[in-house]
This record gives structure tokens, C-alpha cells and sequence, in this order.
């Protein structure tokens, strides 16, 4: 048959088929609902002209984006191309296509991972182009809605942001299932290509929304709130339009395609290793369980994203009917997965239990890391009200306080997370009758299908975090549109937004938490496809050894393991755990450079008296040095990730490599969740003393010294929450992806079975110049604002 599934049962066959319209339905719900919100009201003349301005500056920085990356997408797809000429044709692809040459296979092979490479990247793409163009046309329509009521507020907010979710949900099940039905068991070369395509474009949006964000942020703070006095959305403020599309581009566009390629890279290492699992046990359910879990996941994300309401009109509790959607979705799916477990994976090794016991834990970790994260951030939790404590003695207590927060909030997660993985151990650590290589490949399974289950409710989870920058935009709006209004509709209006906003500040907390888990665990399921991808190839050339009488074999990887006492294995574990350093410090400079480009270009307009209303501020400015700056940082640190792990394998070895992977997982995961929830507890400790009232004298609410200090604090976690922190999560994933990819290349250079030989260094000597250029670029100074255009 034309299809690589053939050799399933015809219940399978259907299912897999099944899974496909289920994919096919979260993007017509997706349509749904963007055309109940397209239908709501735009607002007045003044709100328009605020939200055509927002959006001209989101379009204009992404369509800049789009030109920066093409380049590079091309001259991978190339690569890609040519990497699976370079190793011996796999036993999967040989099985799948058997009674074709060896050449054949390989061009199969080339153009199914090249093409998946180019389909990750298009879907990447469009669930942050699409997702950030809905939450920019609902922003003013939920401005619209507070007028009327915190019910429709809240319902438009959300619903634009399930939206988003349903995209990223529908598009990365549809390219995960349609690329295993037509590859089969030959489908592991072209996943990787697909989750590489995802994961590149998610850096490029992350990183490059991240500093787009925070440059205008801080900018716009550090000289309208803190030196001019003026409120945060005063229209007076150049910056404050380009503060409002970064916002869109980074926690919209950004956050989407971050998510989106962990739910594609959990998809990719369980359809690995449930393929070394159906080799051992010669049970198809290990592959296709995955994906029937993945389409339960959406099924589930319909109904309850769509239970969020609340039908309150003056007020209401946004966080409460959000998490009661994310429950319903969570009960209900655990239910379905229980059923299927026990119907279908009835007769594997082990029993349907366990299998069904690691995915309910990835929805719990999913939970736990929510509560986590809601606890270290919330407005009214102990550590927010211990920051805005430390207001009332300055900015450097302030700053402490939030650095204190951050640092036990990593312990916690990592913990956390860690017994995540430690039950997967017990759980499939625990089959009698296995060798110890395919003991270790069970629990290996195990890892990643917590990772599928972690993500089974991604539709909702995007919801909530598309939630936030959309009631963040509708609060600016009002801001902006009505700021020479006091009449009771309007304030009703003004408190119902702020408190929407308040409660979006928290949910995009909480998704990045749950961003940042979701990478780790989907970062170890593929260095376990490391793992087995190395052993594979180690297993190809024993083969062509023996077959050519040559008396060697090499010990399989997945077999002996990386031991850490190995000094090049614990040199490469040293370089991994120092590159998220490195990172988050061109990161954080970038925003540096770029924020004081914003506080030059604001106070230089201010001097002309924009303030005084003397001229109108020029927003175009503002956002045209934001778009420009971001740009230029974007290949730099991309280099990064994709250079890096190359260098390492090519000139250490692939057991170097694996330390190299195991040490960026351990340490970008902690200082990942130390950078986003310092950074929230400071953004949430300043909304507690916004919130109270103004009295100079008391020390209280705006424009009081307590004030002035936690903005400071808000300014200094801006960067960390929004660039740095959620920008590890794609780096880490591009370099274990990209390990992945090269292993078997790695492996056959050191092996002396391909004639790389001088070329190989070559390849070294260039990657190091390439490496040396990134760093001294972003040592750069910044570009002086009269040049940009």
C-alpha cells in the first residue's frame, strides 16, 4: 500500500486515520472560534486608532523576522538534505522500503527528512503568525467588551487565546501522524527533521519577540514611569506602542512556537523509541498509543476551553474559571486514557497499567508545576507579598528579595520534575524478562510518554498564556483611548481590565513554567533517543565489520551508558552546563542595547515637548528600533544552539556529547525557572503597589518611593522573564535535536568508516571561527538610533 502503515491491525489503521480528523477538528474549532470573536465589537474611533497602530508594528516586525531566518531555513533544509547521505542506510528504512537499493532509500530518506524539516518550520511559523494576528484583533474588541461586562471580557480574551492553543495542537498532531503514515517504521529520519523545524523556528520567534519585549518595556518604563512620573500606557509615551506589539510578538508569537515545538519534539522521541520497543517486544501499540493519547489530548481541549466563563458583570474570578476549564480537560482525559490503555495495550509486556499510569503523571506534573508556579507568582501568595515588602527599603532590597524567590522556586520545580522521571523509572524499571539494554529502553519510553502526557492539554495551556498579553494589550488600549474619561462606565471599565490583566500576568507565569518543564522532559526523551539513535549506528558498523572479516566491535551506547568519571564526558558535561550562561548573557545584552537605544529615542522626543503636548509622539519610531535591533540579534544566538553541539561531537566524540547534553538540561532548566519567576514575582509585586491607593506620605501606590522601587524590580526581571528565562527552552531543545541529527554522523567520523578525515577538522576549524564572530558580535556596541531607518 502507499502507506507506511500496512503492517497494522485494521483497527489500528483506522485509529491513526482517526487521530488525523481529530487534528483536523481542533483547527476547524481553532476557525470557530476566531470568527465568533471577529464578530464582537471593535470600540470607539479612539480605540481603533490605538489598535491600528498595535497592529501595523506586529505585522511590520514580522514580516522583518520572515526575511532574517529564510536564508538560514534554506541552507539547513540543504544540510539536512545531505546529512543521511553520510551514514549506512538505517534497518528501518531498508525494512520499510525493502526491494529498493540502498541509493534509493537514502534519497527517500533525504527528501522525507528535508521536506518534514521544511513542514515543521511552515507550522511553527503559522501558529505564531496566525496566533499573534488573533490575539491583535481581540485585543480591542476585549476593550470593547469591559464596557459591557467582565463576563464577554473574559470569554473573548480567552477564547482568541484557545485559538492559538487549538493551532498548536491540530497542525503539530497532524504533522507528527500524517509523516508515520506514510514513512512507517522508517518515519524516525523524517520526525527529526520535523521536530527540528519547529524547534529552530521557535528559537527565531522566542528569542527575537523576547528582546523585541523587553527593549520596548524598559525603555518605555525606565523614562515615562520612572523619570517623567507618567502612568505605564500614557499616550504621551512614544514607546508605549512598541511596548504593547512586544507584548504580541514575544508572548504570543514567541510563547506559541515554543510550545508547539516541545509538543512536536515529545511526539518525535515517543515515536522513536516506541519503534525500538515494537523491535524488541514486536507490539505496534508502543508507536501508535502516542498519538492516540495526543488525539484524546485535543479532543479534550474542546471541551474545556470552552467551559471557561463566568457570567459575572462587574466582576468576577478570571482564574478561577480558567483552571475549572483546565480540570475538566485534565479529569476527562485521564478517564479516556485509562479505557484506551485497558482495551488496548492490554497484551504488552508489563500490562495496559503503566502505559497508562506515566501519561496521567505527565498531566499531574503538568498541575504541579501550575500550582508551583502560581505560588512563587501570584499577587496574593507569601513570596509576592515578602517582595513588596521589601519595596518600602529601596530598590536593591527589592531586587534581593525577588532573587531569593526565584532561587528556591528552581529547587522546587527541579524536585519536582525529578521524581516526574524517578517514577518513570520504578514504573517500566520494574518488567521481568528483559535484558538490562531494553530494561533501559522501557523506562526511556516511559520518560517520553510523560512528556505526552504533559502536553495532552496544550490547547489549554496556550489558551492561558495567549490569555495574558491579549487582557495586557485590551488594559493598554483603554489606557490610551480613554485617558481623558472619568465617567462611571469607564471606570467599571478600567477596573475590569486592570483585574483581567492582573489575572494574565499570573497565567503567563504559570505556561512559562510549565514551557520550561515541558523542555526538560522533552530535552531528556531525546537524549534517550541519543542514546538509542548512537547504539543503532554502533550496531551498523559491527555489522559492516564483521561482514568485511575486520575483528572489532564497538561496546553499544544504550548498553554501557556515559560514565561521568570519563574526563571527556565530564569536560563535555562542564561545556554543556556553561552554554545557558552564556546564552542568557547575550540575551540580556541585546535588551540592554536595545532598551537604551528606547530611553534615548524617548527622552530626545520628550526634549521636543511631547509631554506638554507641544507635538505628537512619533510610535513608529519606537517600534521601528525595537524591530531593528531584535533583528540583528537573532542569528547570533541562534549560532549558539546549532554550532555548539557539532563542535562538541565532531571533536570530542559522541560519549562527550552526551555529557554535553546532560549538563545544558540540568543547568538551563534551573536557571530557566530562576530567571522567569524571579522576573514574575517582581512584575506581580509592582501590580500589589499599583493596586493600592495613592498616598505620597504613607508611603503607598503610585508615584511613592515604593512604587519607584519595584518598577526598578519589574525593569530588572523584565528581561529575565520574558527574554532569557523562556528563550533556554528552545535553545535546549535545538541542542538536543540537533545532537540527534548528527550522532550517527558523529559516530561513523571517530569510527573511521567514512572518509571525512581532514575534512572533519576542517569542519571544526570553521565552526570555532563561526563561534568566535558570535561572540565577539555580541560584544558589539549598540547601533546609534540616527541610523535606523
Amino acid at each position: 500500500m502507499w502507506y507506511g502503515i500496512a503492517d497494522l491491525r485494521p483497527f489500528e489503521q483506522y485509529a491513526l486515520f482517526g487521530v488525523l480528523f481529530i487534528a483536523v477538528l481542533g483547527l476547524l474549532y481553532a476557525l470557530f472560534l476566531r470568527n465568533q470573536v471577529l464578530r464582537e465589537d471593535t470600540g470607539t474611533p479612539a480605540m481603533l486608532k490605538v489598535w491600528t497602530a498595535i497592529k501595523e508594528g506586529a505585522n511590520a516586525y514580522l514580516k522583518r523576522q520572515l526575511k532574517t531566518i529564510l536564508p538560514l531555513i534554506v541552507l539547513l533544509t540543504f544540510c539536512l538534505f545531505l546529512s543521511v547521505y553520510i551514514v549506512p542506510v538505517s534497518h528501518d528504512a531498508a525494512e520499510r522500503f525493502s526491494g529498493l537499493d540502498p541509493d534509493k532509500v537514502k534519497l527517500i530518506a533525504a527528501f522525507g527528512r528535508a521536506g518534514a524539516f521544511i513542514l515543521g518550520a511552515v507550522f511553527s511559523l503559522l501558529v505564531g503568525q496566525l496566533g499573534m494576528r488573533i490575539a491583535v484583533d481581540a485585543n480591542v474588541r476585549v476593550a470593547a467588551a469591559s464596557r459591557r461586562s467582565f463576563g464577554d471580557a473574559l470569554k473573548i480574551a480567552y477564547r482568541a487565546g484557545t485559538v492559538t492553543g487549538m493551532l498548536t495542537d491540530g497542525l503539530g498532531l497532524f504533522g507528527g501522524t500524517i509523516i508515520f503514515i506514510i514513512f512507517g517504521i522508517a518515519a524516525p529520519d523524517a520526525l527529526l527533521g520535523f521536530g527540528f523545524g519547529g524547534t529552530l523556528l521557535a528559537l527565531f520567534m522566542r528569542v527575537g519577540g523576547g528582546i523585541y519585549t523587553k527593549a520596548a518595556d524598559v525603555g518605555a518604563d525606565l523614562v515615562g514611569k520612572v523619570e517623567a512620573g507618567i502612568p505605564e500606557d500614557d499616550p504621551r509615551n512614544p514607546a508605549v506602542v512598541a511596548d504593547l506589539v512586544g507584548d504580541n510578538v514575544g508572548d504570543c508569537a514567541g510563547m506559541a512556537a515554543d510550545i508547539f515545538e516541545s509538543y512536536e519534539v515529545t511526539i518525535v522521541s515517543g515515536l522513536i523509541l516506541g519503534i525500538s520497543l515494537w523491535r524488541i517486544t514486536g507490539h505496534h501499540e508502543w508507536i501508535v498509543y502516542p498519538l492516540l493519547v495526543r488525539g484524546i489530548g485535543v479532543l479534550c481541549s474542546i471541551i474545556g476551553t470552552y467551559a471557561v466563563k463566568d457570567s459575572n458583570r462587574t466582576s468576577g474570578n478570571a482564574m478561577k474559571a480558567i483552571f475549572k476549564g483546565y480540570s475538566i480537560s485534565a479529569i476527562i482525559s485521564v478517564a479516556i486514557f485509562g479505557v484506551l490503555a485497558y482495551f488496548y495495550m492490554q497484551n504488552v509486556p508489563g500490562g495496559w497499567w503503566r502505559p497508562f499510569a506515566v501519561t496521567t503523571i505527565g498531566i499531574l506534573l503538568a498541575i504541579s508545576i501550575d500550582r508551583l508556579t502560581e505560588y512563587f507568582t501570584g499577587t496574593d501568595k507569601k513570596p509576592v507579598q515578602e517582595v513588596k515588602k521589601a519595596t518600602a527599603t529601596g530598590s536593591a532590597t527589592t531586587i534581593l528579595a525577588g532573587f531569593a524567590v526565584g532561587l528556591e522556586s528552581a529547587v522546587w520545580t527541579t524536585i519536582v520534575l525529578a521524581g516526574s522521571i524517578f517514577l518513570s523509572v520504578i514504573i517500566f524499571g520494574t518488567i521481568d524478562g528483559l535484558t538490562a539494554a531494553e530494561n533501559f529502553t522501557f523506562v526511556l519510553y516511559g520518560v517520553a510518554m510523560t512528556g505526552i502526557g504533559m502536553l495532552t492539554l496544550t490547547g489549554n495551556n496556550v489558551a492561558m498564556d495567549s490569555f495574558g498579553p491579549i487582557a495586557d494589550n485590551a488594559n493598554g488600549i483603554g489606557e490610551m483611548a480613554w485617558h481623558d474619561q472619568n465617567d462611571e462606565e469607564t471606570k467599571k471599565a478600567r477596573q475590569i481590565m486592570a483585574d483581567l490583566d492582573g489575572v494574565g500576568n499570573t497565567t503567563k507565569a504559570i505556561t512559562k513554567g510549565v514551557a520550561i518543564g515541558s523542555a526538560v522532559i522533552a530535552a531528556v526523551a531525546l537524549f534517550a533517543s541519543y542514546m538509542v539513535d548512537v547504539s543503532n549506528v554502533q550496531t551498523l558498523l559491527n555489522e559492516a565489520w564483521k561482514a568485511a572479516g575486520e575483528d572489532k566491535a564497538l561496546a553499544l551506547l544504550s548498553q554501557v551508558g556515559i560514565v561521568v568519571s570519563n574526563p571527556s564526558v565530564f569536560v563535555g558535561m562542564l561545556i554543556g552546563a556553561a552554554l545557558p550562561w552564556l546564552f542568557s548573557s547575550f540575551a540580556i545584552n541585546a535588551v540592554n542595547r536595545a532598551a537604551g537605544l528606547i530611553v534615548l529615542e524617548v527622552r530626545r522626543q520628550f526634549g521636543l515637548g511631547v509631554l506638554e503636548g507641544k507635538v505628537a509622539p512619533d510610535y513608529t519610531r519606537a517600534v521601528g528600533i525595537s524591530t531593528i535591533a531584535a533583528q540583528k540579534e537573532l542569528i547570533v544566538l541562534a549560532t549558539l544552539g546549532i554550532i555548539s553541539p557539532i563542535l562538541v561531537g565532531l571533536s570530542m566524540g559522541v560519549e562527550a556529547l552526551g555529557g554535553f547534553l546532560a549538563g545544558i538540561i540540568v543547568s538551563g532548566q534551573l536557571l530557566a525557572v530562576f530567571m522567569s519567576n524571579a522576573g514574575g514575582a517582581w512584575d506581580n509585586a509592582k501590580k500589589v503597589v499599583e493596586d493600592e491607593p495613592a498616598d505620597i506620605a504613607a508611603n503607598t501606590g503610585k508615584g511613592s518611593e515604593r512604587h519607584k522601587a519595584s518598577v526598578v524590580g519589574d525593569t530588572v526581571g523584565d528581561p529575565l522573564k520574558d527574554t532569557a528565562g523562556p528563550a533556554l527552552n528552545p535553545l535546549i531543545k535545538v541542542v538536543n535535536m540537533v545532537a540527534v541529527i548528527v550522532a550517527p554522523i558523529v559516530v561513523n567520523y571517530h569510527n573511521d568508516y567514512t572518509p571525512l578525515g581532514k575534512v572533519g577538522w576542517i569542519c571544526v576549524v570553521i565552526m570555532l571561527a563561526i563561534l568566535s564572530w558570535a561572540i565577539l558580535k555580541s560584544k558589539a556596541p549598540a547601533q546609534d538610533f540616527t541610523e535606523m531607518k
